[in-house]
């Protein structure tokens, strides 16, 4: 049995897994620092607007292998906090579509 994924005591702002198959899954982060809360990056609907320098593959998919941002201490959060606003757009209803269509709520 391996190790118990680590919080820092008195922070919800930091979890690591180094029982994760892909622990560390970024380079350039020490594993002491190395943060697991945001595994999959919320900012990543945000196209080239995340901050996080991504590269594209041929077929348009977004790269997110350079980025340490979301795995650096807990400067994740911040990051999230600081984009907020622009993921709430992309969540915002359209106004031009008819409600519900895509749920099948009235």
């Amino acid at each position: 049995m391996g190790e118990q994924p680590r919080r820092r005591k008195g922070s919800a702002s930091f979890f690591q897994n180094t029982d994760c198959a892909h622990f560390p899954c970024h380079k350039g982060v020490s594993e002491d620092e190395f943060n697991c809360l945001f595994c999959y990056c919320p900012l990543y609907a945000l196209g080239p607007r995340c901050g996080g320098r991504p590269a594209y593959t041929e077929r348009g998919i977004k790269d997110c292998t350079r980025c340490t941002i979301m795995h650096r201490g807990e400067s994740g959060v911040a990051r999230v906090r600081d984009k907020f606003g622009e993921l709430a757009d992309l969540a915002r209803e359209d106004e031009a579509s008819p409600r519900g269509q895509e749920t099948g709520q009235p």
